[in-house]
């Protein structure tokens, strides 16, 4: 799964909504029920300064005190929060002048990188402790799209729900099924179906196999439990924009209603 070409439109796209918000938009409440859509657009200024120097540039930034996920969430967490204070205080001029500088870095930084060589950054909420560029980078996507769509929800703007944008954002996330499935058992051969129904989403399967679970693309057997996901809500459930309650209401399961709704508590962001 490549996104870096995808880069400059995504950018592109929210520096052209940036500039069309007015003052009394940019203190709009979002999803996310800390942040206003000016936050939101500081943590999307910080987060990519960061990467930028961390990853572009070699910078020794500040590490969480262990490895352990707790840690790293706070870690995490912190950080977003100090960047975001300091952003905020920014004008809507000079912080889209900032983002407009630091996304086409950004962008040209993505498309520079060998997809195959090690990332500097592994995807934790898919369970891995060492990454590949291009599941770094497609992480790296799906931040700037579904904040980026936080902020368009929140204005009441046109989506960036097209097949070409969103439906990477949906694949990428599909890939922390066998890491959110790892505590529930099952039979070993017993097959998950996850439909995300609208023409930006898709099919998923997920098969346990020994102990542990895999996607897979295994189509022969009949699934022990079908889940299908409505794509307008498919991205807040992944990333804590609506509680399980809500989704759940418009979430139909065929078959083992457990393992089927387990996705609803499955998250593809830290914190």
């Amino acid at each position: 799964m490549r996104t870096a070409h995808l880069f400059p439109k995504i950018e592109t796209l929210l520096i052209e909504l940036l500039r069309s918000l007015t003052p009394d938009e940019w203190e709009m409440q979002t999803v996310s029920p800390k942040w206003k859509v000016k936050d939101v657009a500081a943590h999307l200024l910080d987060t990519q300064l960061r990467k930028l120097s961390v990853g572009r540039d070699g910078h020794a930034a500040e590490k969480p005190t262990s490895g352990s996920p707790a840690d790293l969430v706070a870690f995490v967490n912190r950080l977003n929060q100090e960047g975001v204070a300091l952003y905020r205080r920014l004008s809507a001029r000079v912080l889209i002048s900032l983002m407009e500088a630091a996304s086409r870095q950004s962008a040209e930084y993505h498309q520079s990188l060998d997809p195959f060589a090690p990332a500097a950054f592994a995807v934790s909420w898919a369970g891995e402790e060492r990454s590949l560029n291009w599941f770094d980078t497609a992480r790296e996507f799906t931040e700037r799209w579904h904040h980026q769509q936080q902020i368009r929800l929140a204005v009441n703007r046109p989506g960036i729900m097209t097949p070409e944008l969103y439906h990477p954002v949906l694949d990428c996330f599909m890939r922390a099924l066998p890491y959110a499935y790892r505590n529930m058992d099952a039979q070993p051969g017993t097959l998950l179906q996850f439909d995300i129904r609208g023409e930006c989403g898709g099919t998923w399967r997920l098969l346990r196999e020994g102990s542990a679970w895999r996607v897979t693309g295994q189509t022969a057997d009949k699934p022990s439990s079908v889940a299908t996901i409505p794509q307008e809500i498919a991205w807040r459930v992944f990333t804590k924009g609506i509680d399980r309650t809500a989704a759940a209401a418009q979430t139909r399961v065929a078959g083992n209603s457990e393992l089927g709704l387990h996705i609803l508590s499955m998250t593809a962001i830290v914190g």
